[in-house]
């Protein structure tokens, strides 16, 4: 069976949702709580260890009914079943999404073409589990008989962001190993990433589908370059283990069999975090938090596949985005996470929604005439209010955010955590106030201002308020509550693309540019610039006379 192919402007819901955006345009936040006493209570979910407040949102009952017809109307319940069962929802690759699986206990039966693959499944993680454990007790050593002390993961994209935003979110549970990530093609990374480094006592990761990715393999071949220099050729074998699919050109390239880790076709890059490319996770945190990670995304899946759309948390954080980029024709969302382990969550969330939803062509193979995909960006609070808060609160342009917090310290230093949390809460009371001019005066004028000075501040001072924030209040950072929270976000990019009618786990958009680069690399090694246009050619003569080729 394929995805339905609704447009959703066709829809009745889509219409309605229109005529009521015209009503509530103007209403002030301010106002919906003042109409609603219990609002806070009714616009809020509580899931194991997560509260999600949504009330400080520019919607009302009416406006979240309509938001659920519209999933209702354009037969989500029914995607979310093709996409559980193994069904080809990656329909221009002829591929199933199923990163879901990899998650699931060993217990289930998972059928993709009609073979359970959850046995593999299992046997893969045991892999990794074994693997984890020799290279962390030192069982597992390096050509001189010296346990492995630095960890260097070769990848890029989700074989990078992935690891590397985990690795740094649950840096509080790791040991003793150095955690390293090369990905960018750039040489003065890589080698400033290597002149770090004991080639004795270094495990190199190298991740890659079909280990043929050039940024990869480029960084995978200077590596082993600078290990052969300071050790024997078949000393790479026991330094350099490959996350792939594809057996040939590992082993071609010096790894052994034994020391491949396979990864499926049915799993995208950008959702790869779960399988055996998260073996530089279980390297930092040992398995068993690895597993842990697994746990709770599974459960947010189950969450996700069986809670009513009214109390759903993906679904309905996916249709308020909806809401704002289709109908407040909004551009960028802001995800700000109270929590310095975070920071690198909003770099992984931009490719993971980003490239997923940043399509132009429907599922039917027609331009779309609405907006699809949101701009993600943010930096981790409270960092970022003194960077790119002021624009937020006094721009031109309406971005609404989320905050995402903890309840809990994990060093239990709770004079810092509570300085902390009183920002995380003040902000998204600031931004959904502001301040009046009337509160302004009151302010200015115990300052004993000239009326001239007064009335001359107070436009710069007034705050209209009324910006929507998402409060994703979490009670500690563990392994398990992070898994939970990147499913969220993962199920919320699958919402997104059904409502929008796009596919959204193919990424064509970023071909075009690899194939271009392809041939002018071959221009550049040739010295024989080909046909281009006048601002390339112009580029290209600069660059390759400055490079003295």
């Amino acid at each position: 069976m394929t995805l339905p192919t609704i447009n959703p402007t066709t829809t009745k819901s889509w219409e309605a949702l229109k005529t009521h955006y015209q009503k509530i345009k103007n209403t002030h936040l301010k106002d919906f709580f003042k109409q609603d006493p219990s609002r806070a209570q009714d616009f809020s979910i509580i899931w194991k260890d997560f509260y999600v407040d949504y009330s400080k949102n520019r919607i009302d009952s009416t406006t979240k009914k309509l938001l659920v017809d519209l999933a209702k109307e354009v037969k989500l319940d029914e995607a979310i079943q093709l996409y559980f069962n193994g069904s080809i929802v990656n329909e221009t690759e002829g591929r199933a999404v199923m990163h879901t699986a990899l998650r699931a206990p060993s217990t289930n039966s998972i059928k993709i073409d009609g073979k359970n693959v959850v046995p593999e499944i299992t046997e893969v993680k045991e892999k990794i589990k074994t693997f984890s454990n020799q290279i962390i007790l030192g069982d597992r050593k390096g050509y001189t008989n010296k346990p492995f002390t630095d960890i260097v993961n070769i990848g890029i994209g989700g074989s990078d962001l992935g690891p590397a935003m985990i690795t740094e979110s649950l840096a509080f549970y790791k040991n003793h190993l150095n955690i390293h990530f090369i990905s960018n093609v750039d040489g003065d990374h890589v080698h400033q990433n290597l002149k770090k480094l004991n080639p004795e006592t270094t495990l190199f990761v190298v991740v890659s589908k079909t280990f043929s990715t050039q940024e990869t393999l480029s960084n995978a071949t200077t590596a082993r370059n600078w290990f052969t220099k300071n050790a024997p050729k078949d000393a790479v074998s026991k330094h350099f283990v490959a996350v792939s699919s594809n057996i040939p050109n590992v082993t071609n390239f010096g790894i052994t069999q034994e020391n491949i880790f396979p990864l499926w076709d049915w799993v995208g890059g950008r959702f790869s975090l779960w399988s055996a490319v998260g073996l530089s996770i279980s390297l930092s945190v040992g398995f068993e938090n690895f597993e842990s990670l697994l746990q709770g995304a599974y459960e947010m899946d189950e969450h996700f596949k069986n809670t009513p759309f009214e109390e759903n948390i993906p679904v309905l954080l996916a249709m308020l985005s909806i809401w704002y980029n289709n109908f407040f024709n909004i551009e960028s969302e802001a995800i700000i996470p109270y929590s310095q382990y975070l920071h690198r969550l909003p770099a992984y969330l931009q490719q993971g929604i980003m490239e997923s939803n940043g399509k132009s062509v429907d599922r039917n193979g027609k331009p779309i005439s609405y907006q699809t995909g949101t701009i993600i960006w943010g930096e981790p609070g409270t960092n970022a209010q003194h960077a790119f808060f002021q624009l937020i609160h006094q721009g031109t342009k309406l971005i609404p955010s989320e905050f995402i917090g903890f309840k809990n310290s994990l060093f239990e230093d709770q004079e810092h955590q509570d300085k902390l949390m009183a920002n995380f809460f003040a902000q998204t009371e600031a931004l959904m106030y502001g301040k009046t001019e009337k509160e302004v005066v009151g302010d200015l004028v115990s300052k004993n201002l000239s009326p001239e000075k007064l009335k001359q501040l107070i436009p710069f001072k007034v705050f209209t308020g009324n910006k929507p924030t998402t409060t994703i209040l979490i009670d500690t950072l563990t392994p398990k509550n992070l898994g939970a929270l990147i499913s969220m976000y993962e199920q919320r990019i699958f919402v997104q693309g059904i409502v929008w009618n796009i596919f959204s786990y193919d990424q064509w958009g970023v071909e075009l540019g690899k194939q271009l680069a392809t041939s002018i690399l071959s221009e550049i090694s040739s010295k024989k610039i080909g046909s281009h246009d006048s601002s390339t050619n112009a580029l290209l003569e600069r660059y390759m006379k400055k490079s003295n080729r």
